[in-house]
């Protein structure tokens, strides 16, 4: 499947949410409102009266400051790639270092339940988990500011997608551009259900944490506007004065959450097609960076890549892609700003670029190859990071998961 999921409401306060702040916006919102059309339910008033049980705020104090939740996760199948940290690990770092200014609440999680939605190999999938986990640490997530965990550790993740699973209208899965592209590559004889419904699981993965904001890619945001359509349905459906008469707390059973897209880095490109995204499952090593890639394959890799035969380098030539995509990984490798890297690149020729590239991913990589090595060493600590964010992510989890059985009507434990 090789998608960072991840991967995927109200302000957060580590509890339930009381009813939306407001609605969508930007561009996503007009988008939203376009696939909403389809759906012929009446929509559920932004409005609602349930009664906060916070205490007032008291006049003479400092106002606390509300932090916003962000989710995401990558599968454990295959290398982690420089895809996969330039459009979604090293801006997680980035908002873990919000976290220090109270701004984000951040949890990422190995997406291990998504790794079996294709074609596996079971007896690789723990260790391809441990690895993933350790790729996570050596990029510099800090586990005193972000909660990482396996998606597998978490039950509720399941249970809660199956409880979605019954408010979701298969006609929205079949819509689905990936399921679509996929089962032609592969056959429908081949095809499991899981890659039918893995956007169900992605809601949950979601919506179970009363996210606030989920990082995706451009490719993302299909799946990311079903999690957003499906919470507004179920929150219908058993939300309000239904969930109350049940005896619970009223209001919206969940968030609804919004895209944070990347203003860079967000999709990089394969090194043998500029038009297509790199990724795991490309047959071809080398498509793409991966980063455990020692000094000489990197090397290799860039000292075969596409390029063209215009003269001089330069961003956004629709008719060079392969040259945007590899100044684009220049610029986000070596922390210049875009007009800082095209000005100091735009007379070169193909080879002096292409060793001035090496160099900064070899430099770059480096420390964090380094960093895996040592956290590789070190089982104990690694199995300890993950229990104490998998304790933390089900605190969280649990309270939205029986939250949704009391609204859904099941007996109560």
């Amino acid at each position: 499947m090789s998608r960072s999921v991840l991967s995927q409401f109200l302000i957060l306060s580590n509890t339930s949410p009381r009813c939306p702040s407001s609605t969508s916006s930007g561009g996503f919102s007009s988008r939203y409102l376009k696939l909403s059309s389809f759906y012929q339910y009446p929509r559920p008033s932004r409005c609602c009266c349930s009664i906060s049980l916070e205490q007032p705020a008291d006049p003479h104090s400092s106002p606390t400051p509300v932090k916003k939740r962000v989710v995401s996760g990558v599968q454990p199948t295959g290398s982690i790639h420089l895809g996969n940290y330039l459009g979604a690990i090293k801006n997680w770092i980035s908002l873990q270092l919000k976290s220090l200014q109270n701004t984000y609440d951040t949890l990422f999680f190995i997406v291990d339940l998504h790794a079996i939605t294709l074609s596996y190999d079971a007896q690789h999938l723990s260790k391809a988990t441990r690895d993933t986990a350790a790729i996570y640490l050596a990029c510099g997530v800090d586990t005193s500011k972000a909660s990482v965990f396996v998606q597998s550790h978490v039950r509720a993740h399941v249970e809660l997608m199956w409880l979605l699973s019954s408010a979701t209208p298969i006609g929205w899965l079949n819509r689905m551009i990936q399921f679509k592209e996929k089962s032609r590559k592969v056959g429908d004889e081949n095809v499991g259900v899981a890659l039918l419904t893995y956007p169900v699981l992605m809601a949950s993965d979601i919506l179970l944490y009363q996210s606030d904001y989920v990082p995706v890619g451009e490719d993302q945001k299909q799946h990311l506007e079903l999690t957003r359509e499906l919470a507004e349905r179920v929150n219908y459906l058993y939300g309000g004065r239904k969930w109350r008469k049940l005896g619970g707390r009223g209001g919206m059973i969940f968030k609804v959450p919004e895209p944070l897209i990347p203003p860079a880095g967000a999709r990089v490109m394969s090194l043998t097609d500029g038009l297509s995204k790199m990724s795991k499952s490309a047959p071809s090593d080398q498509s793409r960076i991966n980063l455990l890639d020692s000094k000489d394959v990197i090397a290799n890799k860039i000292k075969r890549c596409k390029t063209d035969s215009f003269p001089g380098l330069e961003f956004d030539n629709p008719d060079r892609p392969e040259c945007n995509n590899l100044l684009s990984i220049y610029q986000l490798i070596s922390g210049r700003t875009k007009e800082e890297a095209a000005h100091e690149c735009q007379d070169m020729n193909w080879g002096v670029f292409k060793t001035l590239l090496t160099d900064a991913l070899i430099d770059h990589l480096h420390p964090i190859q380094v960093r895996y090595e040592e956290i590789m060493s070190e089982s104990a600590y690694l199995d300890r990071i993950l229990a104490e964010g998998a304790t933390k992510a089900a605190d969280i989890a649990d309270a939205t998961l029986n939250n949704v059985y009391q609204a859904m009507g099941f007996l109560r434990r």
